[in-house]
């Protein structure tokens, strides 16, 4: 309860110098609990009644839809006082984001940020251009009672150049300009190195977002402190380190090296010369062959690690521009950015985010706000207990908790009735539920 209490205040301090700030500050701490409770999906209707019938609030429907569809809801100041409440946000010195976007089916045709976006993860007998939001994602990867998961830290909404050209997406009534998910990822990375300086970046992402279209102008915008960190294509030609400058040489030094072949040839070459590995993966200590190499590569224009892993019929290269990584913590991080596609889980069908049926664009932001928030408050909330939860639900080949163990702890302190003494309702004063807290505990 205590926890729960030294999250949730610092957010509802950001409520205090607006009009109505009190009420609409505990109307806002509900509200994230309601999201967080275990007990139903996120959809508005649902919230609302979590509120009235669980939480006691007095608070009508009319009130709360204009409330969820505010446009003064300050979320910018909100993520920074809750990206400060991160105990130990860096690994080893490093603070490690993961990168991706993901799509977000919907059935209504007029839903802020839907179009008929490409699903390269559609299954046969699905539509591979489902009617969808298309949200691009940063989460921070940290290891939370001796597992990894991934607290999301900002998110963009992302419209096609077509749709905007045809005029199709509005904001506030204006039609917004057109940005690619690379200038949408730079622009949270810089939101996010300004809340957090002094830490150099590593971004662990997929082979998409790994090449130098995200590489250069991060490192422009954003500063030389960021890294990648992600997975090699095959058919990626790799050269050898350049040669050192001889003196009296005629001519500029040469920029690469001798041409080595892609990452298939090498990966056959270099079979013989892997090593065994102890790496901590997917949750379990394991052995794993890999072989490491410095080389160049045209397509970033610097030196990377490149580090190949073979299994027993195939192999993956991955390959990192921080040089001071151990080939350990290059597979155990790549390893981890599997949390983010957990995380996409965890906000669209336990938190319910995918079932959500709000329309505008205030609405629709608010909402996955709201949902991200959760996620990222409850994964907090498990990192400040004292003793790691347990597992309500046994599964094979796993033994850590769940992000739903830790939703029902939350859900427990905050239906405690000493949570009212902490966060009062706007219906009830302050000294009743303080006196009532002082006689439970003499009784």
């Amino acid at each position: 309860m205590f926890i729960l209490r030294n999250i949730l205040f610092p957010l509802q301090q950001e409520f205090n110098h607006r009009c109505k700030g009190d009420e609409r500050g505990v109307w806002f701490v509900y509200t994230l609990l309601a999201v967080i409770a275990h007990f139903t999906s996120s959809r508005s209707a649902n919230l609302l009644r979590c509120l009235q019938t669980l939480f006691g609030l007095s608070l009508s429907q009319r009130r709360f839809y204009i409330f969820m569809a505010s446009s003064k809801l300050p979320w910018s100041r909100l993520w920074t006082t809750l990206w400060s409440l991160i105990p130990n946000p860096t690994t080893k010195g490093r603070l490690l984001l993961a990168l991706d976007d993901y799509i977000n089916p919907k059935t209504g045709k007029k839903i802020f940020g839907c179009a008929s976006f490409f699903d390269h993860a559609a299954k046969t007998n699905q539509s591979k251009y489902p009617w969808a939001q298309n949200v691009v994602s940063i989460g921070l990867l940290k290891i939370v009672k001796g597992r990894w998961a991934c607290l999301p830290l900002a998110f963009r909404f992302y419209h096609m150049e077509k749709t905007i050209a045809a005029k199709k997406v509005r904001v506030d009534g204006k039609i917004p300009p057109f940005q690619t998910k690379f200038e949408q990822a730079i622009e949270m990375l810089l939101e996010i190195s300004v809340a957090f300086p002094g830490n150099p970046l590593l971004i662990v992402t997929d082979s998409w977002f790994g090449n130098d279209g995200l590489l250069k102008p991060m490192r422009k915008t954003v500063g030389q402190h960021c890294h990648m960190l992600s997975r090699l294509r095959v058919n990626t030609t790799l050269f050898a380190l350049p040669p050192e400058h001889r003196k009296h040489q005629l001519g500029r030094s040469r920029k690469y090296g001798d041409k080595m072949g892609n990452a298939t040839t090498l990966a056959n070459e270099f079979l013989e010369r892997a090593t065994t590995y102890s790496v901590n993966l997917y949750g379990k200590q394991r052995d794993v062959l890999a072989f490491d190499n410095i080389m160049m590569l045209k397509t970033l224009k610097c030196a990377v690690r490149v580090v190949w892993i073979y299994r027993r019929s195939q192999w993956v290269a991955l390959f990192t521009t921080d040089l001071d990584l151990t080939v350990e913590q290059i597979i155990e991080y790549y390893g981890a950015r599997w949390k983010i596609e957990a995380g996409f889980k965890e906000i669209k069908q336990e938190i319910g985010s995918s079932k959500s049926q709000t329309r505008n664009y205030h609405a629709v932001t608010n909402h996955l706000n709201f949902c991200m928030m959760a996620a990222t408050v409850t994964w907090i909330y498990a990192d400040h207990l004292d003793k790691t939860p347990q597992r309500c639900y046994a599964v094979n080949n796993r033994s850590h908790f769940a992000f739903s163990d830790v939703r029902k702890l939350i859900t427990q302190a905050a239906l405690n009735k000493d949570f009212v003494s902490f966060c009062p309702k706007p219906d009830k004063p302050i000294q009743n539920s303080f006196i009532d807290a002082l006689l439970r505990m003499v009784a």
